[in-house]
């Protein structure tokens, strides 16, 4: 198995795969353990340089070289090398919606398969707005207290854990920092797979079906969950996703 994607189970003889991109200083192992609601599907968290078991590299703080190494990297199709292939759709949630976007891009200009359907997940179309202030004029401090505002997640864990804080806010920066940087790729021709849209009720997603819809000419859909950015964390939020997710994956026949 690639070091650039987890799973919690292993499931040959699945119908499909679901790579899950995760948020901002996030880690794969919270989307993996969708796994255990999704039988018949084998889920896979692509996991980014500079953290957990690959802590000791770099952290890719733009998007072309990130997207170059983890497309050069996985087989989406059979990621664990033989002879099934399988089909495969993308999940991302904030930041890793648009690295799932610029994946998908590079897949299509390889001319490589691309996911079935994309995903993107508390995220904004690209273009994105210009950042009011930039990551690397921020203390550690007032990168907890930014964070906390866009997430709306307290950050009281790391505030009262040294070492955690360091290892986390490493990332987040290097995180935000890839964001800031980004320019969206290509973006002819648009790619032909429906992209689905996925928000927090609490979040000003509005705009957001109409953003996305330019970047494919497949259909575009919104679904609302119940809850804020991290809506899936539990509650009616995570029923609404695995729900959401049930519906886009192919399920094993009788």
């Amino acid at each position: 198995m690639t070091r650039w994607t987890v799973r919690r189970h292993r499931r040959p003889d699945a119908v499909a795969v679901l790579y899950c991109f995760p948020h901002a200083g996030g880690l794969p192992g919270e989307y993996v353990r969708w796994s255990d609601a999704l039988p018949g599907v084998e889920v896979r968290g692509v996991h980014l340089p500079g953290r957990t078991t690959r802590q000791a590299e770099p952290a890719h703080t733009r998007m072309d070289a990130l997207v170059d190494a983890l497309v050069s990297a996985v087989d989406f199709e059979n990621p664990d090398g033989g002879p099934v292939q399988r089909p495969f759709l993308f999940f991302g949630h904030s930041l890793g919606a648009l690295v799932a976007l610029e994946a998908t891009r590079e897949l299509q200009a390889r001319d490589r398969e691309l996911p079935q359907r994309i995903i993107v997940s508390s995220c904004p179309a690209p273009p994105l707005p210009p950042v009011a202030r930039p990551v690397r004029g921020l203390s550690d401090d007032q990168l907890l207290d930014a964070i906390e505002r866009g997430t709306g997640e307290p950050m009281d864990h790391l505030r009262a854990d040294a070492d955690l804080r360091a290892h986390a806010l490493a990332c987040f920066r290097a995180d935000y920092t890839l964001l800031e940087r980004y320019v969206p790729g290509r973006s002819e021709p648009p790619l032909g797979r429906p992209v689905t849209v996925l928000a927090g009720r609490e979040e000003a997603y509005a705009p957001w079906r109409e953003q996305w819809a330019r970047h494919t000419s497949a259909a575009t859909d919104l679904t609302v969950a119940a809850g804020g950015h991290f809506y899936f964390r539990g509650g009616q939020g995570r029923d609404d996703l695995l729900r959401t997710l049930r519906e886009a994956i192919p399920t094993p026949t009788a």
